[in-house]
Order: structure tokens, then sequence, then C-alpha cells
């Protein structure tokens, strides 16, 4: 005999499929969160790029301190080829389970995709913010015989001196560079660019005065500043530099956009459960707020920035979109 379908047996028929489909969601929402309370069972994998960097020093400092809160090995891998971008596309195409990670940049994260015609992967879709770890701010040196102690001084000496003042980078395309072309485009002051193969290629220029200026980070500027070799105009960061406090930030010379800070940053791979990204982060912001990790990291010109996955992301994003707002009105060739 066919069973009767009454309203009561449709509304039943239809529930099962539905629990069926919320029971699965549950258990995979509580295999998610097994993970990240399980994280890690191995050996993480922390990529980093050139040896001896600011971000190599960022990279060790924070595997140590990992290695001995999760007890389990956490184990530097430098990758410097390609500026960091072999390092990334290692990163980007891991397995997605807090297992491998990468300490990366501006360079990479804001800047490669408008420099390079094709990239093995998407600076911003193809990673997980975690958090950012450390700012380095540029600033502004000329060396002893230029007439300006500010910024408006130097911008009226570039702008009337015959043949213009040149400015030394690290290498075309790199911060230093970029950190020039933005003060030329909201300065007017036509500084002329001349890229080395390095930071301390640059340091040479300035001190045989083959160069008059150079957009530099506090890492490199400090000890010859502090020496008076080079004059320090401006920080362009949010705030002074603790390691150079009577530096003045271009927002305080009345430059309130002229901002550029070299940073590195905690990634992940895409996908990562946010679960874990939270836990991970949790972890990085807490060793980056003890007091000897500021120490530590101040003796690299660099100051220790954590925040939060979604803030890190954010910050992410608005810099892409300003660095290659400069890249592109600077009309710097793509390699």
């Amino acid at each position: 005999m066919a069973e009767k379908i009454t309203g009561a047996t449709r509304a039943r028929r239809g529930m099962a499929p539905r629990c069926a489909l919320t029971a699965a969601l549950v258990l995979a929402g509580a295999a998610v969160v097994s993970a990240a309370q399980d994280f890690p069972n191995r050996p993480v994998r922390l990529i980093a790029g050139s040896p001896g960097s600011t971000g190599d020093f960022s990279a060790r400092y924070i595997a140590q301190r990992l290695s001995e809160r999760w007890r389990q090995q956490v184990v530097v891998d430098n990758r410097p080829a390609v500026g960091g971008i072999v390092a990334a596309e290692i990163v980007a195409k891991a397995n997605p389970d807090g297992h491998t990670l990468i300490v990366s940049g501006i360079s990479v994260h804001a800047t490669a995709q408008f420099l390079f015609r094709k990239l093995p992967f998407d600076p911003l879709r193809d990673f997980a913010p975690v958090s950012n770890l450390t700012n380095s701010g540029i600033v502004i040196v000329v060396i002893p015989t230029v007439p300006a102690h500010n910024l408006r001084d130097f911008i009226s000496y570039a702008k009337g001196r015959a043949g213009g003042v040149n400015y030394a980078s690290s290498v075309a395309g790199s911060s230093s560079h970029l950190a020039g072309e933005l003060f030329n485009q909201l300065t007017g002051a036509g500084l002329v660019h001349i890229p080395f193969k390095g930071a301390g290629y640059s340091m040479t220029a300035l001190m045989t005065n083959e160069v008059q200026s150079a957009f530099l980070s506090t890492t490199t500027t400090s000890t010859q500043v502090r020496a008076g070799r080079l004059r320090a105009l401006a920080l362009l960061g949010t705030q002074r530099y603790a390691g150079m406090p009577e530096v003045p930030t271009a927002a305080e010379q009345g430059y309130p956009g002229l901002e550029s800070n070299v940073w590195f940053g905690l990634f992940a791979p895409a996908r990562t459960p946010p679960a874990l990204v939270a836990r991970i982060n949790r972890e990085v912001v807490d060793i980056l707020r003890q007091p000897d990790t500021q120490q530590a990291m101040l003796t690299q010109g660099a100051e220790p920035a954590p925040n939060s996955p979604a803030e890190f992301e954010a910050f992410v994003k608005r810099e892409s979109l300003k660095w290659g707002r400069v890249i592109r009105e600077a009309k710097i060739e793509v390699q």
C-alpha cells in the first residue's frame, strides 16, 4: 500500500538533508578548530629572503621564540632569489596548514605586481596575512655640503640648483627609489634618480660625494647620521623613530602625505583556516609586544608593528594601491 504523503511527512523528508548538511558543517568546523589546537604537529618552515636583512633578522627572532612556545622546531629557510619572488611562490603553492609561512614585505606584496609583467602568484589573493612584524622608516639624508637643514630648504635648493640634485637608491624599483619618486610627485623638487646595486653602494656614493642625497632606511643610515657624516632631514614615517628621536617626520614639517616605510610581515598560504591564522597571530603579537623584542628590533633600525590579520590585510591593500599609483605616474619600466 502506498504511503499517504501528508504535510508532516514532506516536512520530515525536507528536514533530513538539511540536518545532514548542518551536521557536516558542524563536523567540518570542529575539524578546523581541532587542527588549530593541534598545530603544529611537525616542524614549521619559515621562508625568508636575503640573509642578514631586517626581514631575515625578524624571521630568525620570531622563529626562535615560536619554537620555544610551541615546543616544535621552526626552521628559517632563506630564498633570496629574484627579490623574494621565488620565496613567495613556494608559500603561495604550499599546503595551507600553517606549517609553511613566510616573512615578506613591501617589495613582494605591494610593488612587485606593478614592476613585473608576470608573477607566478597573486601578491594579494594567494596569501593569508597574519600580522605586520616591523616597520623601518625611510629617512631623507644629504651630504654635509648641501645647504639645507629641513625639507622646505631642501626643496627650494633642489628647485633652484642648476642641473638639479641627484639622489641614490639601493636599486631601481626599490623602496628607496619609490620614496624618491613619491617625494618628487608631492613636492615638484625634480630630484634626479641614480640607482645602485644595493644600499651599501648607495652609502659609498654618498660618502664620496658622488650623489647629494638619498632615501634610505634608518637601518642603513643611523650610524653615519650619528657620526655627523650625513644629515637627516626628515623621517618618512607616521611618527618619529626611537633610534633617531631628533629627526622630525615629513608630516611635522608640513608634508603629511610623504610617508614611506620598509615593512615586513608574516603571511600564510591563502585558504589557511582563519582559526589557525588567528592562533598564529596571537602568538606573534604577544612576542612582538615584549620589551626584549622591541629592544632587539631597535638594534636593527626597526620597530615592532603588530596588528590583527584583518588590519594587516587592509594595510597591505592600501600599500598596493598607493605604490601602484606612484609607479604608474613615474612611468617606471616594467621588467
